[in-house]
């Protein structure tokens, strides 16, 4: 392999991981709206990583035969559950009390995480088909998710800020209008 080959599989996986990474800033950015200590976005960054580094390789090892099936199953999961976590923020806005039924520690980080990084499985199934290098892919993925979980976070947390007792609603709508997006061809 020539370096200018190396270097162009390197562009490629890199605007993949973007591209995979764009749905986790994206609901990193709702899921910031809700009252979240700099702890807790470090973790559920590093969780998110970690999960894009989990799920394609779980979709490289299982392989062609699978990858029709379980590639729409896998989108059609993440749409659900982002659908049901965008629906309890808005609800649990409107609620008198401040704690949310599922909130990004615990159970609830490992859905968070499950929800943002099951499009990485099935792009986990093509590449591994396409015989991309296993370990630079699943790591730019991992290394590219956490850093845009983390810039989506920390900028849901300053609109937060901003708009105040609406964040939260505006958070879970936009969860809700991704989980959507996901379901729809």
């Amino acid at each position: 392999m020539t370096i200018t080959h190396f270097i162009e599989e390197l562009i490629t996986l890199f605007i993949m991981a973007v591209a995979l990474g764009m749905d986790a800033f994206s609901v990193g950015l709702g899921m910031g709206m809700i009252k979240l200590r700099l702890r807790q976005i470090f973790y559920i960054g590093v969780t998110i990583g970690i999960f894009h580094i989990i799920m394609p390789l779980g979709g490289m090892f299982v392989g062609k035969l699978l990858s029709e099936k379980f590639g729409a199953l896998a989108t059609w999961a993440g749409g659900i559950l982002l659908i049901l976590l965008g629906l309890q923020m808005m609800i649990a806005s409107f609620k008198k009390d401040d704690k949310p039924f599922i909130t990004p520690v615990g159970f609830g980080l490992i859905l968070f995480a499950l929800s943002v990084s099951m499009d990485s499985f099935s792009v986990g199934l093509s590449v591994g088909i396409y015989g991309a290098k296993v370990f630079l892919t699943v790591m730019m993925f991992g290394i590219v998710s956490m850093i845009l979980t983390w810039i989506g976070l920390l900028s849901g947390k300053k609109l937060q800020g901003w708009l105040g007792s609406y964040s939260e609603a505006l958070g879970g709508s936009i969860l809700l209008a991704f989980g959507i997006k996901l379901l729809l061809p």
